[in-house]
């Protein structure tokens, strides 16, 4: 069975341990960092962070080996007076000249900041070994944030933001941040990532305030704006699928493309729905689904598991036995006739 459920102090030994993979600028390589992330959690689901300053983190628990294998978060705003939310514009200029008779069209990118940000979705890893699981772990740490922003409209902007992980060459590196940001920072593109846990007035003092014509950037570089790499397709494509959009914003480091949806035109909000626990019960239809179910309201500590079942008016209808329900009731702290948070992830 596994769990999804917010972090908690124990977890610190996994989240140091993925904190070592390139890219994740919500996991930062530095445990002082990390403990205070964590402990910024757990304040949050108490509902102790005031307004939409609320950082929200899931992991997913195996229960049977009882081991943590991945984790997701969701964040009430990013983009503050304090700390800004960068980024690169993305646009076009146009260029004629009747003498010639000649014109160009010119890719630009112009630093843009934002003090009054949306939420955002971030830090969303994996077990590689878990990542082809038929129960789709991955889903489930994605959806579960989306269950949780349901339950809690209050604690969450209108709109929310997923920022995507771009291709990197074989070095590891980001062809833009070779071509733009090194060249402004004298800074490694790592080293620059990780300082932005801790502060972002260098990008302010030191990045181009012009546009930036992508005309005269390697090939690399140009080809990398507004890409994802392949192990982020899937999740570009389920994020669109779901609401999402490009809206010619990129990472002003990398260039990864930042998606961008209402929160409440979004499709697993839409079909959130509170329902009466009925137990457990033979199929007898074909309307099973998955589904994501949490107590409501949800309980703290937060969980949630996934289960096969069916809605069945104001029900929920687990398809299953008599023994998996009781555990499920056990772990979740339900029982019959509870009241339940329930989402579709398929």
């Amino acid at each position: 069975m596994i769990l999804i459920r917010e972090i908690e102090k124990k977890d610190i030994s996994y989240l140091s341990k993925v904190s070592q993979i390139p890219g994740f600028i919500n996991i930062p390589n530095d445990d002082d960092l990390l403990i205070e992330k964590i402990q910024t959690s757990i304040d949050s689901f108490k509902a102790k962070a005031p307004g939409f300053h609320g950082k929200y983190v899931f992991v997913a628990e195996d229960l049977d080996q009882k081991q943590v294998i991945g984790t997701s978060m969701v964040a009430g705003q990013h983009g503050t007076e304090e700390s800004p939310h960068f980024y690169f514009e993305v646009g076009v200029e146009k260029k004629y000249s009747k003498t010639i008779n000649t014109g160009f069209i010119h890719g630009t990118l112009k630093l843009e900041q934002m003090t009054n940000g949306p939420s955002e979705l971030g830090g969303l890893i994996l077990d590689e070994e878990f990542r082809k699981h038929e129960s789709k772990i991955g889903r489930q740490l994605s959806f579960v944030r989306f269950l949780y922003m349901a339950m809690n409209r209050e604690r969450f902007k209108e709109r929310v933001i997923a920022e995507l992980l771009p291709p990197l060459n074989k070095k590891g590196q980001s062809p833009l941040w070779e071509a733009v940001g090194r060249r402004f920072t004298n800074m490694d593109y790592w080293e620059a990532d990780q300082l932005c846990q801790k502060n972002k007035e260098f990008i302010l003092a030191l990045f181009p305030k012009t546009k930036v014509y992508t005309s005269f950037l390697p090939a690399e570089a140009r080809n990398a704006i507004g890409k994802v790499s392949k192990n982020t397709e899937p999740v570009q494509k389920m994020l669109t699928r779901i609401g999402f959009k490009y809206t010619d914003q990129v990472d002003p480091f990398d260039g990864g493309p930042h998606l961008w949806a209402d929160v409440s035109e979004l499709m697993p909000i839409k079909a959130f729905k509170k329902l009466q626990w009925s137990g457990a019960a033979q199929p007898t239809s074909d309307q099973a689904s998955s589904f994501l179910i949490t107590s409501y309201p949800a309980s703290h500590p937060f969980k949630a598991l996934s289960l096969i079942g069916e809605v069945d008016g104001d029900q929920f209808v687990y398809h299953g036995t008599e023994s998996e329900a009781k555990k499920i009731e056990k772990e979740l702290g339900i029982n019959t006739n509870s009241t339940l948070g329930v989402i579709p992830y398929e």
